[in-house]
């Protein structure tokens, strides 16, 4: 399993103008190579007085299928550069279709590979994307003479404290990046002069909002 992944935040759309084209960025989280086409026939259908409705998606953990087309855009001007933005922010499972409503003005090789690689970049932009991270949860037990320590080393060490249940004792249920289980079990014992018990949990995918991948750049 991967430590860690990158994918839109949801499935959504969005629109730019080109020299009176329109371009309109369709993206979705896929799983299957027969998901992604099963989109794309979509949006053809959604858009069937489109000029073009050029697509590409990625899926896999390591981006095993990679496919694009052009529909009917001049070779290499459409599918292959709305690809390479995919693949430059390193995302995985997503389909992209871009619709192309003509305005008149023709925007040359150079133009259209511009425009489509723009459409996707600000598509992923206005919906944004997430950072799936595989985290181990952990149960402490703990004396209340402690929960003060514990909540401070939780602030500032780079790990989630998801719930706190109060009872005879305290349990704090915390979500740690899976291959630092054992690191901060050791930090706690340390923390706390081994005054806690674990218990883990499930070992999941938790996904987290990210900014510094909001401003998506061109190819």
């Amino acid at each position: 399993m991967l430590e860690s992944y990158f994918t839109i935040r949801s499935d959504g759309e969005s629109e730019i103008e080109i020299k009176k084209s329109r371009f309109i960025c369709a993206l979705k989280r896929v799983y299957s190579e027969e998901e992604a086409k099963d989109f794309i026939a979509q949006k053809k259908k959604e858009h069937w007085k489109a000029n073009h409705n050029c697509s590409a998606f990625v899926i896999g953990e390591k981006n095993d299928i990679q496919r694009s087309s052009d529909d009917g855009e001049p070779s290499g001007t459409a599918g292959v550069p709305m690809l390479e933005v995919l693949k430059k922010q390193e995302l995985i499972n997503v389909a992209a279709v871009v619709t192309r409503y003509f305005g008149g003005t023709k925007l040359g090789s150079g133009g259209l590979i511009r425009a489509y690689s723009h459409a996707v970049s600000n598509a992923l932009t206005d919906i944004g994307l997430v950072e799936g991270k595989l985290q181990q949860e952990i149960r402490l037990t703990i004396s209340y003479a402690n929960l003060g320590n514990v909540q401070n080393f939780m602030e500032n060490n780079p790990y989630t404290l998801q719930d706190t249940i109060y009872g005879e004792h305290v349990e704090v249920l915390c979500l740690v990046d899976e291959p630092k289980t054992e690191l901060f079990m050791a930090e706690i014992i340390e923390q706390l002069n081994g005054q806690v018990t674990f218990e883990k949990g499930e070992c999941s995918y938790h996904e987290i909002p990210i900014t510094e991948k909001e401003q998506v750049d061109d190819i």
